[in-house]
């Protein structure tokens, strides 16, 4: 692994906890460390913080202020 690489992980939070929790990246990114991008990618699809996922997730907290504010009504 670069040490650009290690650098980047061990300032970002989410990529520490990702890859303790699936240490063939590990393996992977010593290998090749051009795949760091899917790295990236694959941790953001499991923590769901793609940006289709932040779209969906203020759309349900819309919905949900709508729907109280209704019944305030």
């Amino acid at each position: 692994m670069t040490y650009d690489i290690y650098n980047r992980i061990q300032h970002d939070i989410n990529l520490k906890r990702y890859l303790r929790e699936h240490s063939n990246w590990y393996k992977i990114l010593n290998r090749n460390p051009d795949s760091f991008p899917f790295f990236v990618e694959e941790m953001k699809i499991s923590y769901k913080l793609t940006t289709s996922d932040k779209i969906n997730r203020t759309i349900d907290n819309i919905s949900m202020i709508q729907s109280f504010l209704d019944v305030l009504k």
